[in-house]
């Protein structure tokens, strides 16, 4: 195997002489530069697999270095050596598209990581790969588009911030992006960060050790440590509260964590995703998020398409769906009548491609034979957006038109009601309600009621 080159690209001897020392101990050849023109002359001849590149130059910055090498060597991985404690800076660097960070004065151990880390990328695939590419499904220009920025940021170590409706997939988004980077190999750990009680939360998130509490009876490794290598997706990061918020911030800066009762921090290696179908910004206007955490995991905001945004996907999805539904019971392919595809192509989908997947597996349940039509699916007869956007005022609106009987009406509204607590509350049953207000029986009841226990 070819021995591969590190660029480094440093004012400073003494730095150069040792990032030279620490990689070519790694088994790494190196080139060094003083300066932005040195340093675009050796990536003109394509020998370096990775750039190290302080920030402050002679003739320029390490941003305009970064920019450089993403304009003509997209494929190249840079990384930035910041002063200590340059958030603004670093924030900077992987914005324009820096893969990593490293800080002042540099540790050994981090380095080492990083270019590990960072050089896997001349191994890893250039674009999604078959099985990953089934699990996005669909081909509408906003789904390429998706693919697109996910190859791009797979090779990158910068938090992103993936916002998005309920249901829309933004953990396949998270999933497709550390299973096409580097850290692949490692763990991928999802939380759902409004499923923990907030009295075990930091616990959960940073371990503990032995005795520091009541019932701490033994050593409790943390998510954290346990994505050591690979990445942690926090969902529904919006609903973690305002002390855990604060050290949070502290373990994605300082690359550390403490578990509670310990005198030491660890440092960790762990690439942070994070999500919630919240309006992040508005949460932050609002007092509820903190601004600095805000900017610290919002470096890359990945939107994810609503499912009304890319209608024409539904038969492709519609057609996964039913494969994985009825794979292994010998009943042969369930197909969508025209009727079914036109009532899915109608429907207003507010809970998204979850939605259509439970909307389907129901349909699978009901339909007689082989064929699911319209009346299989069990659609509320008026989409809640259309219901939503009529205008009041209007002379031309008649509830009568828009609603049909009463009864019908007033059932649609419970099942939506319904549905979005379930969506709130992951599809945990007993969560749903409490968030209702009602007996777990009472909830049973109105599901099966209303067809929405499949």
């Amino acid at each position: 195997m070819t021995q591969q080159t590190v660029l480094i690209v440093d004012d400073e001897p003494d730095i150069r002489e040792l990032l030279e020392i620490t990689l070519s101990r790694m088994g790494l050849d190196t080139l060094s530069a003083a300066d932005l023109a040195e340093a675009r002359d050796l990536l003109s001849s394509g020998a370096a697999d990775l750039c190290l590149t302080d920030m402050k130059l002679p003739d320029g910055n390490g941003i305009a270095l970064v920019e450089h090498i993403q304009e003509h060597y997209p494929q190249l991985p840079v990384a930035m050596i910041t002063a200590h404690g340059s958030v603004d800076t670093a924030i900077t660097a992987l914005k324009a598209g820096a893969f990593d960070f490293v800080s002042k004065p540099i540790e050994l151990d981090n380095l080492r990581k990083l270019v590990t880390t960072a050089l896997k990328l001349a191994q890893a695939n250039t674009g999604l790969g078959y099985a990953s590419h089934t699990a996005l499904i669909g081909r509408t220009p906003v789904i390429e588009a998706l693919r697109g920025h996910i190859t791009k940021l797979a090779r990158s170590q910068a938090p992103v911030y993936i916002s998005g409706e309920s249901g829309s997939g933004k953990e396949i988004v998270a999933r497709l992006i550390h299973s096409n980077g580097p850290r692949s190999s490692g763990p991928f750990i999802p939380v759902n960060c409004g499923a923990i009680p907030q009295e075990l939360m930091e616990s959960e998130l940073f371990g503990h050790k032995k005795g520091s509490f009541t019932g701490a009876t033994d050593n409790k490794e943390g998510l954290f440590q346990a994505a050591q290598g690979g990445t942690l997706f926090l969902d529904e990061v919006a609903d973690l509260p305002l002390p855990m918020q604060v050290k949070l911030l502290r373990v994605i800066q300082e690359k550390a964590v403490r578990p509670i009762g310990a005198n030491e921090e660890i440092s960790t290696d762990v690439r942070v995703l994070s999500a919630t179908h919240k309006n992040l910004a508005v949460e932050v206007e609002e007092g509820r998020f903190r601004n600095d955490l805000y900017y610290r995991i919002n470096v890359i905001n990945l939107p994810v398409p609503s499912l009304r945004e890319r209608r024409e996907d539904i038969p492709r999805l519609a057609e996964f769906f039913l494969k994985r539904l009825t794979s292994g019971e010998g009943n042969g392919q369930l197909t969508l009548e025209d009727s079914a595809l036109e009532a899915l192509a109608a429907y207003n989908f507010p809970g998204n491609v979850r939605e259509l997947e439970n909307i389907l597996e129901r349909a699978c349940a009901l339909c007689s034979g082989n064929r699911i039509v319209a009346d299989d699916l069990h659609l509320p007869s008026t989409a809640p957006a259309q219901a939503a956007t009529r205008d009041s005022s209007s002379e031309s609106w008649h509830p009568e038109e828009a609603f049909g009987d009463m009864e019908s009406y007033l059932e649609d509204m419970e099942r939506r009601i319904l549905a979005r607590a379930l969506e709130e509350s992951r599809w945990n049953k007993t969560s749903a309600a409490k968030l209702l207000g009602i007996s777990f029986r009472s909830l049973r009841y109105r599901l099966k009621k209303l067809d929405l226990d499949q």
